[in-house]
């Protein structure tokens, strides 16, 4: 078998992510050899592999449905937004340099797609099958000439692809439709069909619809997947969440202690690898919620400042919301902080940045004696080390290169009281270590919190991949699902007019 899939959505966030993990899961379950594959990501949420290598963070979930290590070849070209209008551009998991929007989509973009082809053929010749993701909607016209995640990629391999609509936001026939109507010619003979993701209710109700939408298109419809709470995987696209909501929809377990622990996190602006607060969530009794107001500190037990890809620009936005002063007045009090990669620069003395927002010499909060200096080249690690006893890994990437002047060492910065900070993104995902640094935070704070002793973050993972291939396994057709995998698009499908404009 030598197989493969695109897996394109009527829209951003119509639940890509989710339905090609689910179909990773469900192919390795089948012994197929698999692995996850888009071409181009725009997020800030990334990973770094095994090799150094910086890709999307959704694509390293994926790979951990495909039971496989993830590489560079996953994710070849991550755009990293640093404003309304520009991105950092890395290419095989390194940056290669800053770029407009314009300058991307005007020539830059088309002169990437044998670099992605390139790829996506390697990881063909290693794999049994290779599941596509593709990017926002195969069907932004406006984009079709220098698209190399979409129908670029499809037809520049050859590849299938099935169209995702999220029909909880309603209007999921229009969109399918649409979707397939807006598509030349060449690009419509590889859509063979349709999943319908997200549906509450009788799905009987749905058929006349899907029966009317195959005599309309003269394409099938694959599958139809229920709405199921608590399958939100690492994110992409944005912060898919209220600033005041939950991390998750899922339920929160009760807590083993007296008490729940509250949990406020920063939402500066370019968050990044808000992830991290994923393992936090997950504990039972551990109330974790977004925060832009500084009244909503007060009644807060642990205080995180995130990750940003503008370290600057966050700076700017905590002293004018008045979350700089709360800050200061919690490290004061000898209240919990922890600021994370970009929040943890933030919290220095001073940062030199002459790279990503060439701002020179600024003020930080001075909440740690930390002097912070922006270099040319981005740190790209996996670290190990120990802190509060316990083992603990994570993953590095920034530019900014921290001076730590006092304080205890804590992972690769310091900690002084209960205000601590690190470079390092996923330490929370450490059992040991997140249990003990919950039981500091518990004490600082007075409550009467006990961590779960038998929480494991990684367990929770496989148990949420494995019901993303449950829902593949249960509601679609998984044998037309398989041999459109193995064989592509059916032979024959009609051109659903009017097609891409000249």
């Amino acid at each position: 078998m030598n197989g493969g899939l695109l897996v394109a959505g009527t829209t951003s966030d119509a639940g890509k992510s989710v339905v090609t993990a689910g179909i990773c899961r469900w192919l390795v379950r089948q012994g197929v050899k698999v692995a996850p594959f888009k071409a181009q990501n725009m997020s800030l949420n990334s990973f770094v592999t095994r090799e150094g290598a910086e890709i999307g963070r959704a694509q390293a979930m994926q790979a951990q449905a495909c039971r496989v290590e993830p590489t560079a070849l996953m994710n070849p070209v991550l755009l990293k937004p640093g404003g309304e209008r520009s991105s950092q551009v890395v290419l095989l998991g390194r940056p290669v340099g800053e770029m407009s929007a314009r300058g991307y989509h005007g020539g830059r973009q088309e002169r990437l797609l044998g670099t992605v082809l390139d790829s996506l053929a390697e990881l063909r010749g290693t794999y049994d099958a290779v599941i596509c993701e593709g990017a926002g909607s195969p069907a932004e016209i406006n984009l079709r000439r220098t698209d190399i995640v979409n129908m670029g990629i499809a037809r520049g391999a050859g590849l299938p692809v099935l169209v995702v609509g999220d029909i909880d936001r309603g209007g999921v026939f229009a969109s399918f439709f649409g979707t397939v109507a807006l598509l030349a010619p060449e690009d419509q003979a590889l859509v063979a069909g349709f999943l319908v993701n997200k549906f509450r209710g009788d799905v009987s109700l749905l058929e006349p619809g899907l029966d009317m939408l195959h005599g309309l298109t003269g394409r099938r419809t694959y599958g139809v997947l229920p709405f199921r709470h608590g399958l939100g995987i690492d994110e992409e696209d944005g912060l898919r969440v209220s600033l005041r909501g939950t991390v998750r929809e899922s339920a929160v377990a009760p807590p083993v202690g007296e008490d729940v622990l509250r949990v406020a996190v920063c939402a500066v602006p370019l968050m990044s690898n808000f992830t991290d607060v994923d393992a936090l969530a997950a504990e039972p009794g551990v109330v974790v919620r977004f925060v832009d107001r500084p009244e909503e500190l007060a009644d807060a037990d642990l205080v995180i400042v995130p990750g940003t890809r503008g370290t600057v620009r966050a700076l700017e936005w905590l002293r004018e919301r008045g979350l700089a002063e709360g800050l200061a007045r919690r490290v004061a009090e000898g209240r919990p902080v922890l600021g994370v990669c970009g929040g943890f620069q933030l919290l220095g003395e001073h940062i030199e940045d002459d790279v990503e927002s060439r701002a020179g010499h600024v003020d930080g909060l001075g909440l740690l004696p930390v002097r912070v200096r922006f270099a040319r080249e981005k740190t790209l690690t996996r670290p190990v080390g120990e802190a509060l006893g316990e083992r603990v890994e994570g993953y590095e990437i920034h530019h900014g290169v921290a001076e730590v002047l006092g304080g205890a060492p804590f992972l690769d910065g310091c900690r002084v009281g209960q205000t601590w900070g690190t470079h390092w993104h996923g330490s929370l995902e450490s059992d040991g270590f997140r249990r003990a640094f919950l039981r500091e935070v518990a004490a600082a704070a007075g409550r009467r919190f006990v961590p779960a002793p038998d929480t494991s973050f990684a367990a929770l993972r496989e148990e949420q991949l494995d019901r993303l291939g449950d829902l593949i396994e249960q509601h679609a057709d998984t044998d037309a699902l398989w041999r459109l995998i193995e064989s592509g698009a059916p032979p024959g499908l009609p051109f659903v007019p009017p097609g891409a404009p000249a």
